[in-house]
């Protein structure tokens, strides 16, 4: 699971690149726009469907998905826009409003392999980010693609889903999490992929 030598491993719960503020990016070059490859590269051979730069030890406000379509839900209109985009990159995304009241999910991440608990998120969000076309796209979505960029760009600020979590799911997790930030400290906080 750790010591990883693949160019961008993933870092791991403890890292202290997860619990900082990401810096914007200021300008769409080559090298984002290969950042962006990498990550998404990155992201499959984790069998991840998000992730953010600051998840491969790179304090930038990148993030990339592919998220699936859900079955039987009527598709928002970011749905409508993004789905079949698949995988996207978005340059300083942020959260411009939320609605449609809180939902309880379960949540996993790349950087806490293994653990799993409920999260609680508005189940509809604005998102205003720009494109590697350097487009500005200011759209609302729900469902699953609402939930992946709330948990992705928290990561840009330093905030991993465990930190979300209830005194019931953070009392539940807290051993494996533990275990999870020794074994990473010994290893210099870094996972290896799925073979």
């Amino acid at each position: 699971m750790f010591g990883g030598k693949i160019r961008h491993p993933v870092h791991t719960s403890g890292d202290p690149v997860l619990g900082r503020e990401a810096e914007p990016i200021l300008a769409i070059t080559p090298d984002v726009v290969a950042l962006a490859r990498d990550m998404v590269e990155v992201m499959y051979r984790y069998d991840g469907i998000g992730l953010a730069a600051p998840q491969i030890g790179i304090s930038r406000q990148l993030v990339v998905i592919d998220v699936p379509a859900e079955k039987d839900t009527v598709l928002s209109p970011g749905e409508e826009l993004l789905l079949h985009q698949m995988p996207l990159a978005l340059v300083n995304p942020r959260i411009v409003s939320s609605a449609g009241g809180m939902a309880s999910r379960e949540e996993g991440c790349l950087s806490v392999p293994g653990i799993y608990a409920q999260v609680v998120r508005p189940q509809r969000v604005v998102v205003h980010f720009t494109t590697l076309a350097n487009q500005e796209i200011e759209i609302e979505c729900d469902h699953l693609l609402a939930r992946c960029l709330q948990h992705e760009i928290d990561h840009l600020h330093g905030i991993v889903f465990t930190d979300r979590l209830d005194s019931a799911e953070a009392e539940r997790i807290a051993r494996p999490l533990a275990e999870l930030r020794e074994k990473g400290r010994r290893r210099n906080f870094l996972r290896e992929p799925k073979k």
